[in-house]
C-alpha cells in the first residue's frame, strides 16, 4: 500500500499459550496496586558528593559504590532512639556522605545517619502546602493564597500577606503552562527566595457545584477563557536575612506571561523570560535583584506560529555569565550557549531531534549531559556533548526509553531502561570506559497471563512524516479471522502515545479488550503531538484536530489493508483532547466508525484555557474561522452510529459547559448522543471508579460496533 512502511522489528510475545491465567479488566485497570507493573528500585538515587547510590530494599536503606561495593545500611533502628514514633523508614529529600533530610511530624529534619542523632530541624504550619525546602535550612510554603518562609529560628515568617483572595503568591501561575511546575524558586545559597504571584481580579470565575453537601453549594474557580481577561503576573524577590519582599519593576497590564525563572549563580540576579499574550514574541530579560529594574534584554526570539520556552536557563560550571538556553529555533528543542551580555556564543547542539533536558556536567565542566530522542522519536536517550566543539556521544545505546540520574561529577550514571520486550532493567555506566554494570532486572510481571502481542508500525502523512503506530493483536490471534477494531487517540499537544517501552506505552485494558473481546487494538501519533520537532508539532496553529484527523484516517487506511481487520466494525475511543478527537472523527467523517466513546472532551476550543488554547488557535476573535470549523456542534446532524460524551461534574480542566453546551445543541437539532457524567470527579477519573468509567466505555464500545 503507497505511503505506508510497516516496521516490525519490535514484536513481542509477553506470555506463553501455555500460560492461561486471565487478565481481569479490573486487574488491567489496577495493574499498579495489583503487581502487574514492572518493579522497581525504591528511592534510588545517587548520594550527594559521592559516587555512591542509595535504594530502599526489605525496610532498609542500602548504600553502595558504583562498583557494586556495600557501603553501608540504614534500618528503622537508627531513628527510633530520636523518633520513637515512626512507623517505617522515612522518605528522605536529600542526602549526603553523613546527612539525611526528611519531613516528619510538620519539621524538616537534618540527621545523621551514621551516629543516629539529629542535627537540627525546621518547623513549618501544619496548614503548609507547596513546600520548597532549601538545604541552608530555609524552606518556603503556602497556606491559602499567602506565602511564607520557615528558618531554624521561626517556623512562620509572612512574605505575602494579602486579603484579596485574588491575589495568589507562591503556586504555579499560567495554568502550568510554559514549563512551570512550581511558584517558588530559592536562590543558589537559600539567600533568597524568588517567587510568582498573579492578581485574578480579572478572571471570570467559573461554577462548580459540589453535590456531597446538603444541598449541593457552589464552588467557583478562575478560569481564564480564550479571547477574554487573563491573569496578571508580577515576581517577588524575599531576603530571608532581612525579612523584606521587593517586587521586579515588570508591567504586565498586556497580560503578557512570565516564564523560565532563573538565579544566576552569585544570587545578584534573575533572568526571566517574557512572552506577549499571542506567544509569538519572547523577551529573555535580566533583572537586578538590589533595585527590581532590567538591565538588559539578552535576546529575543519571534515565530510566526508560536514561541513556547519550557526549559530554565543552566550556567556552566564556574561561571556566572555563561549559560545554556533550549530554543526549537531551527526546528527541533536545541542548546544554545549565551552571555549575559546578550552575545550568542554558538549554537552547541545541531540535532535534528529534540534535546528535552539538561542533565548535568562533567566535573572538569568540559561536557554537557542531555536527554534527547536520538534519531527515532519513539525512544529516550543520553548523550554527552562538549561544550566547545559541540561534538556528541550518545552514550545509551539499547533500543528504548532510559531515564537517567547522573552522578554529582558526571562519572557515573543510572540507567533506568525499559522497552517493548524488556520490563526495566538499571545499570551503572561508566561515563569514561561507557562500561555498565546491571544492578537490576525486573521478571515479566505477566508471565503467567494471557497476552497478546504488540507491533510498532510506521506510516506516512501525506505531507511525508513518518507517524508512529501501535498494533494490538489477541493472544490467540489467526490472520484468517476478520477481528472487530478499537482506535484509542488523543492526538494533542504535548503528549506522545506510542513509544518504545514496556508494553509500548499501551494502558494495560487494552489488551483485556484484545483478548476477552477478540478486539485489535490501534493508536497512531498523528502530527501535532510532541517529540517530533516544530514543524511536526506546529502544523496545527489555527485549525486544531485538522492534520490529526487526517493522520487519523491513514491509520484508518492502513487498518483496511489488513485481511484480519473488519472494515464494517471500527470503534474510536479518547480522553481529553482524545475526547474531542473521537467526536471530530465521528461527526466530520461519518460512517468510518460506528461507535465512539469520548470522555472531558474539549468541543469549543472557545471554553479552553487561555495560555493553551491561544497558543495553538489564537484568540476567537482573531481566528473564528478556525474556531468555527474546530466546534464540535457543527457537525452534530452528520452522525451516524452511536456516540458516548462522559465528562467528570467538577473538570476544572475542560470545564463542563463543553459536554453541556454540546448536549443542548444536540437536543435543538433533534441528535440523539448518549451521556454519563462522573459526580465530584476532575479532569480524570482516578482510584477504583477508573474501573467503572473503563467499563462503561468498553461494554458501549463491544454492544454498538456491529
Amino acid at each position: 500500500m503507497k505511503n505506508i512502511f510497516l516496521a516490525v522489528a519490535l514484536i513481542t510475545f509477553i506470555g506463553a499459550f501455555a500460560q492461561q491465567k486471565e487478565l481481569t479488566l479490573e486487574d488491567a485497570v489496577l495493574s499498579r496496586s495489583k503487581g502487574l507493573t514492572p518493579k522497581n528500585m525504591s528511592q534510588l538515587q545517587w548520594v550527594d558528593g559521592t559516587n555512591n547510590y542509595i535504594y530502599l530494599e526489605d525496610d532498609q536503606y542500602i548504600i553502595k559504590t558504583a562498583l557494586g561495593k556495600k557501603v553501608s545500611t540504614i534500618g528503622l533502628e537508627k531513628f527510633t532512639s530520636t523518633y520513637p514514633d515512626l512507623k517505617k523508614l522515612p522518605r528522605f529529600k536529600s542526602i549526603s556522605s553523613s546527612e539525611m533530610v526528611f519531613e516528619h511530624q510538620n519539621q524538616m529534619i537534618h540527621f545523621d545517619y551514621k551516629s543516629g542523632k539529629e542535627l537540627s530541624k525546621v518547623a513549618f504550619d501544619e496548614k503548609a502546602a507547596n513546600k520548597d525546602y532549601h538545604n541552608n535550612k530555609v524552606l518556603a510554603y503556602t497556606i491559602d493564597n499567602n506565602l511564607y518562609v520557615s528558618t531554624v529560628a521561626n517556623p512562620k515568617i509572612p512574605v505575602t500577606e494579602y486579603s484579596d483572595k485574588n491575589i495568589v503568591s507562591g503556586q504555579a501561575i499560567h495554568r502550568y503552562e510554559f514549563g512551570i511546575r512550581k511558584g517558588t524558586f530559592w536562590s543558589p545559597e537559600g539567600n533568597y527566595l524568588a517567587f510568582y504571584q498573579k492578581d485574578e481580579t480579572n478572571v471570570t470565575d467559573y461554577p462548580l457545584v459540589d453535590v456531597t453537601t446538603y444541598p449541593a453549594t457552589l464552588n467557583n474557580i478562575k478560569y481564564p477563557m480564550a479571547g477574554q481577561k487573563s491573569e496578571l503576573a508580577k515576581i517577588g524577590i524575599f531576603n530571608v536575612k532581612t525579612a523584606k519582599t521587593t517586587y521586579l519593576n515588570i508591567d504586565t497590564k498586556d497580560e503578557h506571561y512570565l516564564t523560565s525563572l532563573s538565579w544566576s549563580p552569585d544570587e545578584k540576579y534573575v533572568f526571566v523570560g517574557e512572552l506577549n499574550r499571542g506567544q509569538n514574541h519572547l523577551q529573555f530579560n535580566l533583572y537586578n535583584i538590589a533595585t527590581g529594574n532590567k538591565v538588559n534584554t539578552i535576546f529575543e526570539e519571534k515565530n510566526d506560529r508560536w514561541v513556547e520556552p519550557e526549559q530554565d536557563a543552566v550556567f556552566l560550571p564556574n561561571s556566572t555569565t555563561a549559560f545554556l538556553w533550549a530554543s526549537e529555533r531551527d526546528g527541533f528543542m536545541n542548546l544554545y550557549k549565551y552571555s549575559t551580555s546578550g552575545k550568542l556564543i554558538k549554537q552547541l547542539t545541531k540535532f535534528d531531534f529534540p534535546v528535552t533536558k539538561i542533565n548535568g556536567f562533567d566535573k572538569k565542566g568540559q561536557h554537557v549531559f542531555v536527554t534527547a530522542t536520538g534519531k527515532d522519536g519513539r525512544e529516550m536517550h543520553f548523550f554527552k556533548v562538549n561544550l566547545k566543539s559541540g561534538t556528541f556521544v550518545q552514550l545509551t545505546k539499547k533500543s528504548g526509553v532510559h531515564k537517567i540520574q547522573l552522578s554529582d561529577d558526571g562519572a557515573y550514571l543510572l540507567d533506568n531502561f525499559t522497552s517493548l520486550n524488556i520490563p526495566r532493567e538499571i545499570d551503572i555506566l561508566d561515563v569514561k570506559t561507557r562500561k555498565s554494570i546491571s544492578i537490576f532486572k525486573a521478571d515479566n510481571p505477566l508471565k503467567d497471563y494471557k497476552i497478546g502481542t504488540t507491533e510498532l508500525i510506521t506510516l506516512k502523512s501525506n505531507d511525508g512524516f513518518d507517524l508512529y503506530g501501535r498494533l494490538i493483536k489477541p493472544a490467540d490471534f489467526d490472520s484468517t479471522k476478520k477481528y472487530p477494531v478499537l482506535v484509542y487517540v488523543y492526538g494533542g499537544p504535548m503528549v506522545q502515545l506510542v513509544t518504545n517501552r514496556w508494553m509500548d506505552g499501551a494502558s494495560m485494558w487494552m489488551h483485556w479488550l484484545a483478548n476477552q473481546k477478540d478486539y485489535i487494538v490501534f493508536t497512531v501519533d498523528n502530527r501535532g503531538t510532541s517529540n517530533r520537532g516544530f514543524a511536526f508539532e506546529s502544523i496545527i496553529h489555527r485549525n486544531s484536530g485538522d492534520a490529526a484527523i487526517e493522520d487519523q484516517l491513514t491509520g484508518v487506511k492502513y487498518l483496511k489493508s489488513l485481511s484480519y481487520v473488519d472494515a464494517e466494525k471500527m470503534a474510536v475511543k479518547g480522553w481529553s483532547y482524545g475526547g474531542y478527537m473521537t467526536a471530530s472523527l465521528m461527526l466530520r467523517h461519518p460512517g468510518v466508525f460506528n461507535v465512539g466513546a469520548g470522555g472531558g472532551p474539549v468541543t469549543d476550543w472557545k471554553y479552553y484555557e487561555i495560555m493553551y488554547g491561544e497558543r495553538y488557535m489564537d484568540t476567537p476573535q482573531e481566528n473564528p474561522e478556525g474556531y468555527a470549523k474546530a466546534r464540535v456542534g457543527n457537525y452534530l446532524e452528520h452522525l451516524e452510529g452511536k456516540l458516548l460524551i462522559i465528562h467528570g461534574s467538577v473538570d476544572p480542566t475542560v470545564v463542563p459547559q463543553h459536554s453541556m453546551t454540546l448536549l443542548k445543541e444536540a437536543v435543538e437539532k433533534d441528535v440523539q448522543i448518549d451521556f454519563f457524567t462522573y459526580p465530584m470527579h476532575p479532569h480524570n477519573v482516578r482510584g477504583k471508579d477508573r474501573v467503572h468509567l473503563i467499563q462503561k466505555m468498553l461494554d458501549y464500545i463491544v454492544e454498538y460496533n456491529k
